[in-house]
């Protein structure tokens, strides 16, 4: 399954250790989960349980279901990335701009099982993290620049158990999937204990893939039918891949945490709903290459490795929505996040990263009391950030701005049964 998920060493080495596109958040997550959640900037996503794909966000709103639910679509991401004011001194000063952004789909399906009024499972598939990009200016050839293209797919089996009318607790494991190419030139720029392969290629990891296994669990209380919190945690593992060469990239993904409300106002057609979500990106602190294949280098020889430190900090998203339940035919929707940058002091122009705006928007048309569409549309806008890379020593041989913008388009379609 090659869907867009960073998760995989080899994907997230690839995704992180050089790609320069943020999906549509901070460090590489993806949030693909729903056309739904995509309408309301993810807003009260943990808890609002409008359609089967709220178990990936948490695995007792399952509880609120008393009928089967399939949820099917997929998520268009456009990125428009951008690294530009590039001084690259390390063979005499060099200066230029790149666009590297690019566009992906990666679909989605959710499938909700109600066992009796207690018990309830289900399996889902989306993708948590991914990234693509390569840079065709300035860097194209050079060790900070080159080909990054990671895909990750993630299989998730869960169930749910209501305690009574009020406490509800979930649990799931999640089965991860990750397939990724690192490219980068300028062997003569390598510092010392980097890959020395042929001058044009001084590291070459292609179709590295892998699997890892992690979980979730989650709660709901309710306080009546109109008000109603959620919390939720995911632990992400960590991931080992290997290439056909038997080279190997490992790297820790972040765990994540979500409190999510929801509350429609009484005697009215709208509701108000909110996420706070922790990214724990401190955990994603380098990624090491080891195994390396040097026998094209003209030194020759094996088993070489590299290590790129990238010593992120923990992430949080703070997201607003409302929900306008116009009639029985339309409901509208609308919300906006702010999510914080991964970089700390180390920044780099490998994984372009700020602080960024959402400005959401999206509506659900019913086609009759048991199936609907939904449609949701999210404008990401970040911000100029100034990078620098180091080969050796305290002084920067590369600086440039970088700027991350995305438009993030879904489509999905949901009945009950």
């Amino acid at each position: 399954m090659k869907n867009m998920r960073l998760f995989k060493k080899s994907v997230v080495a690839v995704t992180v250790a050089l790609a320069s596109q943020q999906a549509v958040a901070a460090g590489f997550q993806l949030n693909a989960q729903s056309a739904t959640g995509i309408g309301r900037a993810f807003a009260g996503d943990a808890v609002i349980a409008d359609n089967a794909s709220v178990m990936a966000r948490n695995p007792a709103a399952m509880a609120l279901f008393d009928s089967m639910e399939l949820s099917l679509g997929f998520e268009t991401i456009i990125t428009d990335i951008s690294v530009s004011d590039v001084n690259y001194t390390a063979s005499g000063p060099t200066a230029g701009n790149d666009d590297v952004g690019s566009t992906s789909v990666a679909p989605n399906i959710h499938f909700i099982m109600p066992i009796n009024e207690k018990f309830a499972w289900g399996i889902n598939a989306y993708s948590n993290f991914g990234t693509r990009t390569e840079f065709k200016g300035a860097l194209e050839n050079s060790v900070f620049g080159g080909e990054t293209d990671v895909k990750s797919g993630n299989i998730g089996i869960a169930g749910s158990y209501r305690l009574n009318e009020q406490w509800s607790f979930g649990a799931g494991l999640d089965i991860i999937y990750g397939v990724g190419t690192f490219v980068r030139g300028g062997a003569e720029l390598a510092p010392p204990g980097f890959p020395q392969f042929a001058p044009e290629t001084t590291l070459k990891v292609e179709d590295a893939d892998g699997w890892g296994v992690g979980f979730n669990i989650g709660t709901v209380y309710e306080l009546d039918e109109n008000n109603r919190f959620g919390l939720s945690y995911r632990y992400s593992p960590q991931f080992d891949a290997k290439d056909d060469k038997g080279q190997e990239i490992s790297l820790a993904l972040p765990d994540m945490a979500e409190f999510s409300g929801y509350h429609r106002l009484e005697d009215t057609k709208f509701a108000v709903h909110y996420s706070v979500q922790w990214i724990g990106w401190s955990a994603f602190d380098e990624i090491e290459f080891t195994n390396l294949n040097l026998a094209d280098s003209p030194v020759g020889g094996v088993n070489g490795s590299y290590t790129k430190a990238y010593e992120w900090q923990d992430g949080w998203h703070y997201a607003l929505g409302g929900t306008y339940y116009l009639n029985s035919d339309w409901t509208l929707r609308a919300g906006y996040m702010y999510d914080t940058s991964a970089q700390d002091k180390l920044t780099s122009i490998s994984v372009p990263d700020s602080d960024r705006q959402w400005l959401s928007a999206g509506f659900t048309y019913h086609i009759d009391q048991k199936s609907n569409v939904d449609f949701g549309f999210t404008y990401l806008i970040g911000k100029d950030t100034s990078a620098e890379e180091y080969l050796v020593g305290d002084t920067p041989v590369l600086t440039a701005t970088t700027r991350a913008d995305a438009i993030l388009v879904g489509l999905q379609y949901s009945r009950s049964f």
